[in-house]
């Protein structure tokens, strides 16, 4: 019987590890950085994509261009290209590290974030090239469907997964889908989006229930995964914007979900205390997507309730968020030059 634990997970790159070969003066040789480039870099996109998307909707409630978040979509895209690029090198050249993170219970859940980047670009492409916006959008939704079905397959399938390995980075193969609608329905794919949406939203609430009861009667988040507590935030947030895309109005459901997003990140503020003392680690990241569907969500809902309270609190979400964002864009380069990332578990 195979069974999947952490322990296996760090004997198998061991293994790997004592398999390079040995240096002149018999010492092992220096691990590559590019054999331990990480998929949770994908995390990037989804956060950078956020900001982009985040930054289109204070435009648009305050009457103004979309210059800005033009060039934050560029960026991006530059910032996808290069990691894309990175990781598809680490494939070629160490095919055995890309296999060993798809058998972590944690490393698997991070593949379809890619897919959720090409997502969300294509929804940021919206007011600039409807070309662009279902190219993207229809390559990155195709992707993630093949990599939640590839995900749950694993799930119910012949590892045995432990409690200690769940937390809410597995929100994202699957709860990602309901990111889909928010372009599907401007679009025009409205049953398409409604399929993407339903299954997102029956995941969130099943996995819901399976975290808070690992979080409340198991044994807590190892401190590197505390930062996904975050993760909570999105699923309501962003499935408010999908709702309201897909629906055109903001009705008692879709203020349910708005709330619900609101709720849980009141629950994360009286985590900062704890999460302010934990090293940087690309765990960080998780910090970022989460406060953009939130700012999204409250400024759209201060639009379509044309509450004025809303549109000041979803603009303090941005000054926020911005913080959030050039903080963690600077510890991450601070990281790579001191040699903190890309480093064996």
């Amino acid at each position: 019987m195979t069974h999947i634990s952490a322990e296996q997970g760090e004997s198998a790159k061991s293994a790997q590890t004592q398999q390079k070969a040995q240096a002149p003066n018999g010492n092992e040789e220096p691990h590559s950085r590019l054999e331990h480039f990480p998929n949770a870099f994908f995390a990037m996109v989804m956060g950078l994509a956020g900001f982009t998307l985040a930054g289109e909707r204070l435009e648009k409630s305050l009457g103004m261009d979309h210059g800005l978040s033009l060039i934050l979509l560029y960026f991006t895209g530059v910032v996808f290209a290069i990691l894309l690029a990175v990781y598809l090198l680490k494939a070629i050249r160490y095919p055995a590290a890309i296999a060993w993170e798809w058998h972590h219970p944690v490393r698997m859940c991070f593949f379809p974030a890619a897919s959720i980047g090409l997502i969300l670009m294509g929804t940021a492409f919206g007011p600039f090239s409807t070309q662009l916006s279902f190219g993207f959008w229809a390559v990155g939704s195709a992707l993630h469907l093949f990599g939640t079905l590839a995900v749950l397959s694993t799930w119910i399938g012949h590892r045995n997964f432990e409690l200690m390995h769940l937390n809410p980075a597995w929100f994202i193969p699957v709860v990602g889908n309901i990111i889909i609608p928010i372009a599907g329905s401007r679009l025009g794919f409205h049953e398409l989006s409604w399929f993407f949406f339903s299954a997102g939203l029956l995941f969130w609430l099943v996995l819901l229930t399976l975290v808070f009861n690992r979080l409340i009667f198991h044994n807590p988040l190892p401190e590197r995964l505390l930062p996904t507590l975050m993760i909570l935030i999105a699923p309501p947030a962003i499935g408010f914007i999908s709702y309201v895309s897909m629906t055109g109005s903001v009705d008692a459901f879709g203020r349910i979900l708005y709330n619900v997003g609101i709720f849980f990140f009141l629950i994360i503020l009286l985590q900062v205390p704890k999460l302010s003392r934990i090293p940087f680690a690309m765990s960080w990241w998780a910090y970022s997507f989460p406060m953009a569907a939130l700012t999204i969500s409250t400024l759209l809902y201060g639009a379509e309730l044309q509450s004025a309270f809303h549109k000041s609190a979803g603009i303090v979400m941005f000054a926020i968020l911005v913080v959030v964002i050039v903080g963690l864009l600077i510890r991450t380069m601070v990281g790579i030059a001191k040699n903190q990332i890309c480093q064996p578990e």
